[in-house]
């Protein structure tokens, strides 16, 4: 997979601020403010899992590392099954 960059990078950091194109951005107001919220992502856990060869090759190929693909699959699985807790899913 080529992920070679088609921006001007050298442009981009020529540009002050005023080059800046923030007309189609609304103001942020202090309604917007009264409202907003500080999140942080969790720190992620690391842990050990056996995977079979295939499946990983698979997740190899997918263009970011194996892990990280692996660790978003699981993520929207979990998310898809939020209603269905896994002890209820088996006995059906």
């Amino acid at each position: 997979m080529n992920n070679t960059s088609k921006t001007d990078w050298a442009r981009i950091d020529a540009m002050n601020d005023e080059h800046i194109d923030t007309s189609d951005i609304p103001p942020l107001t202090d309604e917007f403010f009264s409202k907003a919220q500080l999140r942080l992502p969790k720190s992620p856990l690391t842990i050990t899992v056996q995977v079979d060869p295939e499946t990983f090759a698979w997740f190899q190929t997918q263009g970011e590392t194996a892990e990280q693909q692996m660790s978003v699959a699981l993520k929207i699985y979990a998310e898809a099954h939020k209603a269905y807790p896994l002890t209820e899913a088996k006995s059906a």
